[in-house]
């Protein structure tokens, strides 16, 4: 596994969550919210909000599906790679990073009291570059 596969697959859990994001954003926009009381006289047309984003809606739905589907694919490959790395400590790290989808800073927190984001870091790369892991 090389570093360039782990950070394509972060990549894309990354794109995942700004794609579910904009969908969540466009649920909000489309659902009907509070009569806004300006004491302005307002147009007597009646929309539907939903319908106009409506196409929106379900390509984006359509995409997330299709993210899931791509992510689930190599998030069981990555999976079983990590699966075998000796140390208990760096298979963690891993999980947490690649899988997870965590910040360094996060996991030098979660790994120990004395982990930094650089340490957590530099045991990927020690990892990486050890023949029998590539």
């Amino acid at each position: 596994m090389t570093l360039a596969q782990l950070n394509e697959h972060l990549d894309a859990v990354q794109q995942l969550a700004r794609t579910e994001e904009t969908l969540k954003n466009l649920w909000d926009a489309a659902v009907p919210g509070a009569q806004k009381l300006t004491g302005m006289p307002h147009a007597s047309g009646v929309r539907d909000k939903v319908g106009d984003f409506a196409v929106e809606i379900a390509d984006l739905e359509s995409e997330i599906e299709r993210e899931k589907a791509v992510i689930a694919e190599s998030e069981e490959r990555i999976a079983a790679w990590i699966s075998t790395i000796e140390d208990g400590t760096t298979r963690i790290i891993f999980r947490l990073r690649f899988i997870r989808a965590m910040q360094w800073k996060e996991i030098a927190g979660i790994v120990g009291k004395y982990s930094t984001e650089s340490s957590v870091k530099h045991a990927v790369y020690r990892c990486l570059s050890e023949p029998a892991h590539d």
